[in-house]
């Protein structure tokens, strides 16, 4: 009996092709991984108000140049960036700790050169105060993952608990804007002055009070230091996804009321 001719197999069809189109889709993953973007979450509040834990978001990689963190599981290449560039002031950059080589982020304020320093919590810039509007309050929800400072006010709203945060917006000398949070007298309001070195720069949280950052030494599970910019991973983007975090694995309705929605989307 002659076979039929819809009954044979194509060219790429039975195994071959399924293996072939899974180290494709590998390969487009670790292209994506590699070259592109890469996926962080957020578990502190020292860049808050920008910021809060249970927000994940993606960085992109091309801005500051490739290394060997720039690949998964940071493959042993040699040492240096290829295509390197310098951050801009005010970028929210995700770089890897100097001593226990854990993902961090903070805001880059001083460039190599740059000389910085505080002085009653207001931060100087080549001399220079950088000028912050007025102090106002802002309110910030709490939730199973954001609870209030002790250094804030708690209050009782009918959208639920919120924290009180006086607050000001920093506007540095390239225009670049952002708000930051004031706790009050802290241990480094007064701090330098500093000049950045050659491939070095200058990091802090936007929670000025409650962040371990360049005002303090790089020790494991503590301040950065001056962050060599090798240590660059990438920009932080996007927020992807935002979580309050009351989600339970064995409760699937909770995944969606437990996420924030109007976070997610926000350009960085």
């Amino acid at each position: 009996m002659p076979k039929d001719p819809q009954s044979e197999p194509k060219p790429g069809e039975g195994w071959g092709g399924l293996l072939a189109f899974v180290a494709k889709l590998v390969l487009a993953v670790v292209l994506f991984r590699t070259l592109l973007f890469a996926p962080f979450t957020i578990p502190s509040e020292s860049m808050m108000p920008l910021l809060r834990n249970g927000d994940y978001l993606i960085a992109a990689k091309w801005p500051y140049g490739y290394s060997r963190l720039s690949l998964p599981f940071a493959a042993p290449l040699p040492p240096g960036r290829i295509f390197a560039h310098l951050p801009e002031r005010g970028d929210v950059a995700i770089f890897r700790h100097p001593v226990d080589d854990v993902d961090y982020i903070k805001r880059v304020i001083g460039l190599p050169g740059d000389t910085v320093e505080m002085r009653r919590g207001r931060l100087i810039l080549n001399g220079r105060i950088v000028p912050q509007t007025a102090k106002t309050e802002m309110s910030v929800p709490l939730s199973a993952n954001t609870r209030c400072h002790p250094a804030a006010r708690e209050r009782l709203t009918p959208q639920g608990n919120v924290c009180d945060y006086a607050s000001a917006v920093e506007t540095l000398p390239n225009g670049r804007s952002y708000r930051v949070i004031d706790l009050g007298t802290g241990p480094a309001d007064d701090f330098g002055p500093v000049t950045v070195p050659e491939g070095r720069l200058f990091v802090t949280g936007d929670n000025r009070d409650n962040s371990q950052d360049s005002r303090y030494p790089a020790i494991a599970n503590g301040g950065v230091g001056l962050v060599p910019t090798d240590l660059l991973v990438g920009r932080a983007s996007m927020i992807l996804f935002s979580t309050d975090g009351s989600a339970q694995w064995a409760k699937p309705w909770t995944w969606f009321t437990a996420a924030r929605w109007d976070r997610i989307g926000d350009g960085l």
